[in-house]
């Protein structure tokens, strides 16, 4: 691996802002503390305590946890700047990094904006200037209906002239919020509106085009460098076809599918749209390349600023990316030319994202208890992770992004996966399990892969779930932690003594616990299980049971116990007796019956929209309540037609399980108790399902009722 390293300092700055959160942040305050750069941090209220805050010279808040009301808030930001000193602004990527009013506003304030100019943001901001502007510039581009300003009316006329599936893209932003595959006519009105929602919500700009589908498509991006100078230079391509939901999972530089011959023409390619805008500073030009001819590329978009994945590339080059770019902003010219650019070896990065891969990828949330993070021969961590850390639904869901070189493929790529297996995140769920699944997924290990693999494979994997020893884990780690006596003052009596004590004997102490909606185990402290803590690693514990011996995390919260082993984390939740009998009973096998009428909320978040209305018909997968959480939409249908009644509106915050509507269902079966209109209630029982039928994905193995407390007729006798 070469070694990354950010050069000489530009003579033009002292004091820089970063106007961004999380990794990214620490990623850019890493490079100036190493060109002995002054740093600013900027943080909303929610990150008051997160990990850049304190890393960074000096901090400012900017306002409320809202993005709109803090981090893309230009006032805000500026004022920060002007406050501090700073003489230039980073925006990092996403927020305002793409953002020309603030790039000119930055401009106007006699401030410099570490990125491009207002001409290339205003050319590649928008996708459908960007495909006339690129095609124009020799550039192949992916046919499609590319026109300003039309509606969804003419957007439908258009498209059927177009063989589906085609896709729908907003035209400003990118990261694929807003994209979706339209596979027959019926479903593009829909499709069409919850695009503009999402693209208004994310961008401020609603507009919309359509492209054909290409089939089996390899995404490849190339990394491209340019100073004010006319020096244009490319780092060479990555690969990201591994996404899901035009999200990207897992990149890699270089690609598997490229000859050096393919890769010096689409590089070349790259550079060429780049001179056309009169771009300066680090740039990525994506393309899509069907899986069938690898020698055929079509220009997507230009991506004006930094990337998520450019440490693979960093790896491979030894180039400071973020250095490059104060150089360039500071006049300065680049400090490499293209023969400079070698490819050695192969990086590949995962992305550790909070949510729940087995319940649907829905957003997760929590407290950090416990962190380990690998480290080691060609390993590299780019973490916003801490111990105590509250991971909060406001944000994008990216945590850390785990990155691995080796001196080829293979090794990368098994040293990428003995990395997550090291990785222990406890309090907060990810999708490490998932990651490690992809690692070894035939087709991933040969470079045979493309944007749909993931969506395909998805059916086929299979997510642990704790096993006894786990259970016997978290049993002896609660026996231990838990207080000596916490019997009330006075209460002196044997029976409630904590010890175990009985008229007949010692019992041994047990516990309550259940994984997600699973039914409840009594855990019984067992004496032939050992616990043993490892030093200097406050969560790693040697679990010794059946004449085996292992290693496996543990840390308790307020009302669990977390356990890892491998990349997995389980959360298995302490219950009190009469909590344990209720999920029980809820457990219980039931006749048959209709869908629940309830309609709760899988996750954290924020209501964008309510389709329907209190007393509004609706029929079966009609949507009723749309949730977005992370920049996640998350659709709740009705589960049977009849009639909606609300209980939230547009706007409102809500809650994991909370209740959002109800279906009164048109016809009732005999003996099936019927729901009380108006009885719509804000309170959710613990352990009620977080998925909803037809809507956001439930959780695999549950029945879709929403309330686990039984009817009369379903209580045991």
């Amino acid at each position: 691996m070469i070694p990354v390293t950010a050069g000489t300092p530009p003579r033009r700055f002292d004091v820089v802002l970063v106007a961004n959160r999380g990794e990214i942040a620490r990623r850019v305050l890493r490079t100036l503390r190493a060109l002995g750069i002054r740093s600013v941090a900027v943080y909303s209220e929610a990150d008051r305590d997160a990990v850049h805050v304190r890393e960074a010279d000096t901090a400012v808040c900017v306002g409320p946890a809202a993005p709109a009301e803090s981090y893309l808030r230009i006032d805000a930001v500026l004022g920060a700047a002007r406050a501090t000193g700073a003489q230039a602004i980073h925006p990092g990527y996403g927020f305002l990094s793409e953002n020309a009013a603030f790039a000119r506003a930055c401009a106007d304030a006699g401030i410099v904006f570490i990125g491009p100019g207002v001409k290339a943001l205003e050319t590649m901001g928008d996708k459908i200037r960007a495909k006339r502007h690129v095609s124009a510039a020799g550039v192949p581009t992916v046919p499609g209906v590319s026109e300003p300003g039309l509606d969804d009316d003419a957007l439908a006329a258009a498209a059927a002239g177009m063989t589906y599936p085609i896709l729908i893209k907003p035209s400003a932003g990118g990261g694929g919020k807003g994209m979706h595959v339209v596979a027959a006519p019926g479903e593009l009105p829909e499709a069409l509106a919850t695009a503009r929602r999402v693209a208004a919500a994310a961008f401020g700009d609603d507009t919309l085009l359509l492209e054909q589908l290409v089939e089996s498509p390899r995404h490849i991006e190339v990394q491209v460098l340019a100073d004010a100078h006319g020096a244009v230079v490319h780092l060479g391509e990555r690969e990201c076809s591994l996404q899901r939901r035009h999200q990207k999972v897992i990149e890699e530089a270089p690609s598997p599918l490229l000859d050096p011959a393919t890769r010096e023409r689409i590089g070349q390619a790259a550079c060429r749209v780049a001179r056309s805008v009169g771009y300066t500073g680090a740039g990525t030009v994506e393309f899509l390349v069907p899986a069938a001819q690898p020698g055929t590329f079509y220009f997507m978009e230009m991506n004006t600023r930094l990337q998520v994945e450019h440490p693979v590339t960093e790896l491979v080059t030894g180039t400071d990316l973020v250095a490059q770019q104060i150089r360039v902003a500071a006049g300065e010219p680049l400090d490499l030319v293209q023969e400079d650019v070698v490819l050695t070896g192969h990086a590949v990065e995962a992305r550790l994202y909070a949510e729940d891969p087995a319940r649907g990828f829905l957003p997760t949330a929590g407290t950090v208890l416990a962190l380990e993070e690998a480290s080691g021969p060609g390993i590299r961590v780019d973490s916003a992770l801490a111990p105590g850390l509250t991971v909060v639904s406001d944000y994008d869901p990216l945590l850390a992004k785990v990155v691995a070189w080796g001196a080829d493929r293979a090794q990368a790529l098994d040293r990428l996966d003995l990395a997550l297996a090291d990785t222990v995140v406890l309090g907060v769920g990810t999708n490490t399990e998932y990651l490690r699944a992809l690692l070894a997924d035939p087709g991933v290990r040969a470079g045979v892969m493309d944007t749909t693999l993931i969506e395909r494979r998805l059916p086929e994997l299979e997510f642990t779930a704790p096993d006894e020893s786990h259970f016997a884990a978290a049993a002896a780690h609660l026996a231990r932690h838990r207080p000596a006596d916490p019997r009330p003052a006075g209460d002196t009596g044997p029976w409630s003594r904590p010890d175990g004590w009985r008229a007949a004997g010692r019992a041994r102490p047990a516990v309550v616990l259940a994984h997600g909606l699973e039914e409840p185990r009594r855990t019984a402290v067992d004496p032939a299980v050992r616990l043993t803590p490892l030093p200097g690693r406050p969560a790693a514990h040697l679990l010794e049971s059946g004449g085996t011996a292992r290693v496996v995390h543990v840390a308790a919260g307020a009302d669990s116990v977390w356990v890892g082993e491998d990349g997995c984390a389980y959360e298995l939740r302490v219950l009190t007796r009469e909590a344990g009998l209720e999920r029980s009973l809820a457990a219980l096998e039931r006749t048959a019956g209709p869908a629940a009428p309830e309609l709760h909320s899988p996750m954290p978040g924020t209501v964008v929209a309510v389709p329907a209305a209190t007393g509004d018909r609706v029929a079966e997968g009609q949507t009723v309540v749309v949730v977005e959480a992370m920049k996640m939409e998350h659709r709740l249908t009705a589960p049977t037609a009849g009639t909606a009644e609300l209980s939230v509106r547009a706007g409102d915050r809500v809650a994991l399980h909370q209740l959002l509507a109800r279906v009164v269902p048109d016809v009732v079966p005999e003996g099936v108790p019927a729901p009380v209109p108006g009885d719509a209630r804000d309170d959710v029982p613990d352990g009620a399902p977080a998925g909803t039928p037809g809507g956001a994905p439930e959780d695999p193995g549950t029945r879709p009722q929403t309330d686990p407390r039984p009817t009369d007729q379903e209580r045991t006798p």
